[in-house]
């Protein structure tokens, strides 16, 4: 089997991090290359500027307009994530002494987190606290289950979900094979 460089990136961090490679072949999570081709959609319901995929970013506008025209309000948590980001991520949840198993129902390793293609988005609404399943009982939430895939938007992690996520009724992510 030929890697290529990126691969050899994540195993050896994957190393230094002490994660054996053993554990992410268990659990058949797929590996996420980095996107080169970012654009902003400007800044986050916590004032920072977010990154997605070119295409995704125009889809993600689309989705946000129609919404509002629902009188939805759909707002960025998180858009482009790079490998890097994502392994300090994971470096701080191990230095506050938690475990892979831990972590890795909440957070991907780095190299396996939809974030780094530039695809992926974690969705808020105002008067909702983010990232948690309360977003569940939002109309946001109701809109998305409804309407999210007019924009090729799906969400990854539902309950049960394959991968042993939990459920994030937040992480939403586009495939332009769905549109």
């Amino acid at each position: 089997m030929i890697s290529t460089p990126y691969e050899e990136r994540v195993m050896r961090t994957l190393g230094e991090l002490g994660i054996p490679a053993s554990f992410v072949a268990d659990r058949r999570r797929p590996l996420h290359y980095e996107c080169e081709d970012l654009v902003s959609i400007g800044l986050d319901m916590f004032g920072r500027e977010q990154r997605l995929e070119r295409q995704t970013a125009a889809r993600w506008q689309a989705m946000i307009a129609s919404a509002k025209r629902d009188a939805v309000g759909l707002m960025a948590v998180s858009g482009f994530r790079s490998f890097d980001h994502q392994r300090k991520i994971i470096e701080r949840k191990l230095a506050a002494g938690l475990t892979v198993e831990q972590i890795i129902c909440v957070s991907a390793l780095p190299g396996f987190s939809e974030h780094h293609t530039g695809r992926a988005i974690d969705i808020g609404t105002p008067d909702c606290p983010p990232v948690t399943e309360a977003f569940e009982q939002t109309p946001a939430f109701e809109w998305l289950i409804r309407r999210s895939h007019e924009f090729g938007y799906s969400m990854t992690y539902p309950r049960g979900n394959p991968f042993g996520v939990i459920y994030e009724p937040w992480h939403w992510v586009f495939d332009e094979k769905t549109i």
